[in-house]
């Protein structure tokens, strides 16, 4: 089988499809990506047995056949070769050839037939929406997600449909945040999954801020997004994601309305001098401002005034500032809303201006 490319025509899919690949496999064939040349377009695949990613892109092949080959390598020797020169892949013999000018390369090949596919999905439902808005969904919620947590159902993503929103929350015990926006899914009962982290990282990468319509296709063991040249197909995770809406403080009657930008980069200034593991921070709300303090084992302190419209009673509480920094640098308007009830109670950080995204973050003793 021979396949004549230029090579800017192949390094979008390759790049696309290599982040599923794992460094370290269980079988050897998960180290390679299947390239299935059909008579108009060429399929590339690549699976760790958990999220497959599939890019199919437009191609006139005379021959057609399929075989696998090493992706990390296929990739980097792709790169590697100059831009915008027609490359061709000869492939006989259990070893594909990749020549381009006066550079040839040869590489070991795998039995396509022993690849594995993830199973024809069975799906419950099928919606669309905008690109962008799912993206934004995924980004405002997915740095809040546990990682290698023995509570294996917060290493991932909720998303919650029901006939009017889409709604997603991450959580990983000590912070939580949650996005929504309206969609008209058709749905008479309330749906949840839970998405891991690998494969919600994996759509995010692949989505753009552009309109064009994307489909999610729900199953009761898979999500598949699909979108105009790739699909993503990731394993649910089977469990039971805790109860986010009692994290929510309901009843917090403390107000601090904050220039984002200041607030941010207060915290930021303060957080240089915390301690490096626990990463601790003091603030103590008075009339018309907040005092951000902070201090390690080294007897280093940092201290920050920071001005903020506040004028409730002098209250003390800590926070681990890296959770602060995180929902801050999510946030994209120029005023935030924190808002709290005592020392003991968690923090409810949202913008005045869209109060489709939410962040909780739990206090520290200090």
């Amino acid at each position: 089988m021979k396949i004549l490319i230029n090579k800017d025509d192949l390094i979008e899919p390759l790049l696309a499809v290599c982040g599923v690949v794992e460094r370290r496999q269980t079988l050897p064939i998960l180290a390679n990506i299947l390239i299935d040349a059909e008579s108009e377009n060429i399929r590339l695949t690549a699976t760790d047995m958990e999220v497959e990613s599939c890019f199919v892109m437009q191609h006139q092949s005379e021959e057609t056949g399929k075989t696998t080959v090493p992706a990390r390598k296929f990739l980097d020797i792709v790169k590697a070769l100059p831009d915008n020169k027609s490359i061709e892949l000869v492939i006989e013999n259990e070893k594909i050839k990749i020549l381009c000018g006066k550079s040839k390369f040869t590489l070991s090949t795998m039995s396509a037939d022993d690849f594995p596919a993830i199973e024809s999905l069975d799906e419950i439902v099928r919606i669309k929406l905008a690109e962008k808005v799912l993206k934004k969904i995924l980004e405002n919620t997915q740095f809040a997600m546990a990682h290698q947590d023995v509570r294996y159902y917060l290493n991932g993503l909720l998303i919650e449909l029901d006939g009017e929103k889409i709604r997603a929350v991450a959580t990983d015990g000590h912070r939580l945040a949650l996005t929504e926006s309206d969609l008209s899914t058709g749905l008479t009962d309330l749906l949840q999954i839970i998405v891991p982290r690998k494969g919600v990282l994996e759509m995010s990468r692949l989505l753009t801020d552009e309109e064009t319509e994307v489909e999610l296709v729900i199953s009761k063991n898979h999500l598949r997004l699909i979108t105009e040249k790739q699909s993503l197909t990731t394993k649910l995770i089977d469990g039971k994601f805790p109860d986010y809406e009692r994290v929510i403080p309901q009843d917090s009657n403390k107000k601090v309305y904050a220039e984002r930008e200041k607030l941010r980069n207060g915290m930021a200034r303060t957080s240089i001098l915390s301690n490096e593991k626990f990463r601790g921070i003091r603030m103590v709300l008075e009339e018309g401002k907040v005092i951000a303090s902070a201090n390690n084992p080294e007897q280093e302190t940092a201290e920050e005034e920071i001005e903020v419209m506040y004028s409730g009673e002098t209250m003390e509480i800590g926070f681990n500032v890296s959770y602060l920094l995180d929902a801050l640098n999510i946030i994209k308007s120029d005023q935030v809303l924190l808002e709290l009830k005592d020392s003991d109670s968690s923090c409810l950080i949202t913008s005045p201006e869209d109060s489709s995204s939410r962040y909780v973050i739990m206090p520290m003793r200090l």
